[in-house]
């Protein structure tokens, strides 16, 4: 009877890490509001896009990096990202591929810019 109860609070809590820790395909009206920044960017005569001081880092990262790697990215289930060692093409090579039970995430999910301004921010 105890090896039951066992099995079945492990395979909730297996179902529960792996639904917080996938990523977010949904999409929102950020995507608008992406559009239109992009828009007033290329109007403006830059043809490179958003520079990565006009990225909300620290939203995107609460959205797509916190449930796994901690609120205040310290560390959870995944490790810590704040003052993270990794060079910036060793961490743009994760986030692409995904490494071990981290998903990996495609331009369409994080931009390029935006891998590069939470990039930055946790390696200050």
């Amino acid at each position: 009877m105890d090896l039951k109860k066992y099995l079945m609070a492990g395979g909730l809590s297996l179902v529960l890490v792996l639904g917080a820790c996938g990523g977010d395909t949904e999409e929102t009206d950020d995507s608008a509001d992406d559009a239109a920044t992009e828009e007033s960017t290329t109007e403006e005569g830059s043809e490179e896009g958003a520079s990565t001081s006009d990225v909300d880092a620290e939203g995107v990262a609460q959205s797509s990096c916190a449930s796994c790697h901690g609120e205040d990215f310290s560390g959870g289930m995944g490790p810590a990202l704040q003052g993270t060692s990794l060079s910036e093409d060793e961490f743009t090579e994760i986030v692409r591929n995904g490494q071990g039970s981290m998903p990996e995430f495609s331009e369409d999910q994080v931009s390029d810019e935006e891998l590069t301004a939470m990039y930055d921010m946790w390696s200050e």
